[in-house]
């Protein structure tokens, strides 16, 4: 099957089933998607599919044949991204497990929606756990990049 990750064309031969995150980190060797709870339940896994964020723990690589896969490798290849600058803006991390997947929602909210509501941003990332609660934290690296997206005109 055909499928695009992080821009690059790949002829996968395996098998069809394989969760999308094993075959980011086990075939590709891209280890900045993480497993978390292998249940859809904590965001850690999440990537981009054609734009959308998924959760790449239960979505099998079959629905990626002839789609654009997005890790946060992809997000920029130099840490550009609005969502990566305003990360490290507010020192969002603390462990950094969760934080490759927080943007990712992040990222795909934001192309979605350019000025979102507090309400807004706290529904859409309600779905991402971060087990260090840097929440508040989280709140205004969304906001400030949305700024920052706005003022590139995204």
């Amino acid at each position: 099957m055909k499928i695009v990750l992080n821009g690059e064309d790949i002829d996968y031969q395996g098998d069809p089933d394989m969760p999308i995150l094993w075959f980011v980190r086990d075939t590709q060797k891209l280890k900045g998607t993480k497993f978390g709870c292998g249940r859809a339940l904590c965001g850690a896994c999440t990537v981009h599919l054609d734009g959308q964020a998924i959760r790449s723990c239960i979505t099998p690589i079959s629905a990626a044949e002839n789609k654009k896969i997005t890790t946060i490798e992809g997000l920029s290849s130099n840490g550009t991204h609005p969502v990566q600058q305003a990360w490290k803006e507010h020192g969002v991390p603390q462990c950094g497990y969760c934080q490759s997947g927080q943007m990712m929602q992040a990222a795909a909210f934001l192309a979605e929606n350019k000025n979102p509501s507090a309400s807004e941003l706290s529904q859409a990332m309600a779905g991402n756990i971060c087990r260090c609660g840097t929440y508040l934290r989280i709140k205004k690296a969304v906001q400030s990049a949305a700024k920052m997206l706005a003022k590139e005109g995204r």
